[in-house]
């Protein structure tokens, strides 16, 4: 189940997904599992505006995923070097901080957030631990 969800808000960030790859080529691995997930029912329904497209080549060139978020921000992959799940992974976390700056931007707040260097030098107020003897 925690996995469909993880599937469900994957495609949820992204407008399209570009998968290549030489069907013959032993490192589509990536493209083959990260394919799956994109096909399974629960993540098509979650995004049914999503576009999946699949793209054989006869080149030797190395499988590759791109993805464009819904942002327009496209990126690329090299399939044959970056596994499926930390494709997946840096979906997620990308599409954390795309909602996080929709949030801040629905509430009229200034997106990046600033923070004034005196802030950020500041001292953290600590909390001094007890002594065992001055516990009693």
């Amino acid at each position: 189940v925690k996995g469909f969800r993880k599937l469900k808000k994957m495609l949820k960030f992204l407008s399209k997904v570009k998968i290549e790859f030489n069907t013959l080529d032993p490192r589509l691995a990536s493209c083959v599992e990260f394919l799956a997930q994109c096909n399974a029912r629960k993540a098509k329904e979650s995004n049914p505006n999503c576009q999946v497209l699949v793209k054989r080549r006869t080149d030797e060139q190395p499988p590759q995923i791109t993805v464009t978020f819904v942002n327009g921000v496209e990126e690329a992959f090299d399939a044959a070097a970056t596994s499926a799940q930390s494709i997946r992974k840096m979906i997620l976390d990308k599409g954390q901080y795309l909602e996080t700056e929709q949030m801040f931007r629905e509430a009229g707040e200034q997106w990046p957030v600033i923070i004034p260097d005196e802030e950020i030098l500041q001292e953290a107020p600590g909390v001094k631990p007890r002594k065992a003897e001055d516990k009693k």
